[in-house]
């Protein structure tokens, strides 16, 4: 018999879940991050530095996801803002004719206007996540303290 038991390998990944691990997410910004610096020359300047905050502000939320995971929530944001709302909010920039981008739409806004806002509230959103997944750190660190001055009080350790 041997000394150690060594446990089955872990059952593949679910397809489905696939893209929701940090290195798939880190794979699918590393795209975007690509995507950004080949349009940087036609993005306006402030436009291609932030959505390179947004970039930054993500790949901090998958390190700091290497060590404790993201809840469901904050991977269904992360992956969602990787995968659909940066990139969507940069290609509906680039698809609208240079020429138009300063010129107001029907609600008062260019495109260029636009494109910054939309990059605003992806830094605010993207910023949101990092906090609160800092903040689920510091509550779960807490929670041990507790947890652990319970379990070995003075009560606990007389025999």
């Amino acid at each position: 018999m041997p000394l150690f038991h060594h446990e089955a390998p872990p059952p593949p990944p679910d397809p489905d879940d696939a893209g929701d691990t940090p290195a798939a997410m880190r794979a699918a910004l590393a795209e975007v991050n690509r995507t950004v610096n080949r349009a940087a020359g036609r993005l306006p300047v402030e436009a291609t530095v932030e959505a390179r905050r947004v970039g930054d502000v993500l790949a901090a939320i998958l390190t700091e996801a290497d060590t404790r995971p993201l809840d469901m929530s904050a991977t269904v944001a992360v992956r969602s803002t990787i995968e659909d709302y940066l990139p969507t909010t940069i290609r509906a920039y680039l698809a609208v004719d240079a020429a138009a981008v300063d010129v107001p739409r029907p609600g008062g806004a260019t495109p260029r206007q636009s494109l910054l806002e939309q990059l605003d509230a992806l830094a605010d959103s993207s910023n949101r996540l990092r906090d609160a997944a800092r903040q689920q750190d510091a509550d779960a660190l807490l929670t041990q303290g507790s947890f652990l001055r319970t379990k070995f009080a003075r009560s606990d350790l007389e025999l």
